[in-house]
């Protein structure tokens, strides 16, 4: 874990993401990326300069079959703030399939960040802290390249000046890697996922191509994508301006 702590400690400092008199909820799945946040982050709370506050949010989104029990007991044990919020997004998504009969994880995740964001104004929290890490942002820009036509990744922080809450995500410069370590090392608890759509996505595919054939013949590139993101200035485009 304190691999993990050290790559929070390296993101704030670069985005300032955590500051004095947060309350920040986090979004937990209850897959490895979200309780390694979880508890990443009830540590970093205890040693920080910085004061702040850590909230675990479950929504219980519908899937048959998931029980957080776990989750709850592990927050209790580490005097973790946790709610546990029952939804009918599941059965609302059943209701809007796309043309092939699938759930639309576009529609889920819009979802999921309206609730989210709804239920951490209820505990008055200023923030919410989603565990997107360092892979998933490079699997972002490959999919938006692929599929949208537009160089563009999530951003390490981002206010949404309508709900009045700050987006961030502190595990940014955290790879799955890392993050598979210290699940292991420290016992953490996973819940696995009963989505339909579970590691059958296009996300799946682009994750699977760049470990598989990307970082295998280029091992340079993993840590060339991140100067390219933490660099834009290096990125050259056709811009009408350029000389």
């Amino acid at each position: 874990m304190r691999q993990i702590l050290g790559m929070i400690v390296d993101a704030n400092n670069k985005f300032t993401l955590i500051e004095d008199g947060d309350r920040i909820a986090v979004g937990v799945s209850g897959g490895k990326d979200s309780m390694v946040l979880l508890y990443a982050l009830s540590l970093y709370q205890k040693y920080s300069k910085v004061k702040f506050e850590v909230v675990g949010i479950t929504l219980e989104l519908g899937f048959s079959e998931m029980n957080f029990k776990r989750v709850v007991d592990f927050s209790k044990n580490h005097d973790i703030e946790y709610h546990l919020i029952p939804t009918k997004v599941y059965d609302i998504l059943k209701q809007n399939l796309d043309k092939k009969g699938d759930i639309q994880c576009s529609l889920c995740s819009k979802f999921k960040k309206a609730i989210l964001i709804e239920e951490a104004k209820k505990i008055n929290c200023n923030k919410v802290a989603m565990a997107h890490h360092y892979d998933d942002a490079i699997e972002t820009l490959m999919m938006n390249a692929i599929f949208n036509g537009i160089l563009a990744t999530f951003k390490p922080k981002m206010y949404l000046d309508k709900t009045d809450v700050t987006f961030i995500r502190p595990l940014i410069l955290a790879t799955e890697k890392a993050i598979k370590r210290a699940v292991l090392k420290n016992h953490i608890p996973i819940i696995s996922s009963n989505c339909p759509k579970d590691k059958n996505t296009a996300r799946e595919d682009i994750k699977n191509w760049l470990q598989t054939d990307v970082y295998r013949k280029f091992p340079q590139a993993k840590l060339n994508f991140q100067n390219m993101l933490l660099h834009p200035e290096k990125v050259i485009l056709w811009n009408e301006d350029n000389d």
